[in-house]
């Protein structure tokens, strides 16, 4: 049972950092290199699509390590777990204080009510979102290794 615990959340960390880097490093930059207004109305509607989803995955995954965890307390690479475990809540604590604001204002701009640094709100965004990564790809790294 804890292997099939493992694979399964060892899979949903996985999928979770895949669509996340993708959002930085292939969304994103597509998204700037449009005109204009059309960067930030992607930028709108990808706020609201993954801002729905998102959550429920980062707490979802940071159950199933929580859960990993405790069931595997007495075995090999536990410590790891616990700081792959840290490293989520960390990721949990930076979206919800940093990313979620700048996610709720920019989901709801459209042209004609968007600020006047809306650009900067979004670099600002995406500077924290790079951050975010690497936290949890340490994170998933942190618990393949565990499973080796």
């Amino acid at each position: 049972m804890l292997n099939a615990l493992q694979v399964v959340t060892t899979v949903v960390v996985g999928l979770m950092v895949g669509v996340e880097f993708s959002v930085a490093f292939v969304m994103n930059p597509i998204f700037n290199a449009l005109p204009e207004d059309s960067d930030q109305q992607a930028r709108s509607h990808g706020g609201r699509m993954l801002g729905a989803v998102m959550p429920v995955w980062y707490i979802g995954s940071l159950v199933l390590v929580a859960i990993w965890t405790v069931a595997g307390w007495h075995h090999h690479g536990t410590g790891l777990v616990v700081t792959a475990a840290a490293l989520l809540l960390l990721s949990v604590i930076m979206s919800v204080l940093l990313l979620v604001p700048i996610n709720n204002r920019g989901r709801t701009w459209t042209p004609d009510n968007r600020p006047a640094d809306w650009k900067q709100q979004m670099k600002r965004w995406d500077r924290y979102h790079y951050v975010r990564v690497a936290v949890i790809i340490a994170a998933f790294t942190l618990l393949v290794a565990a499973l080796v």
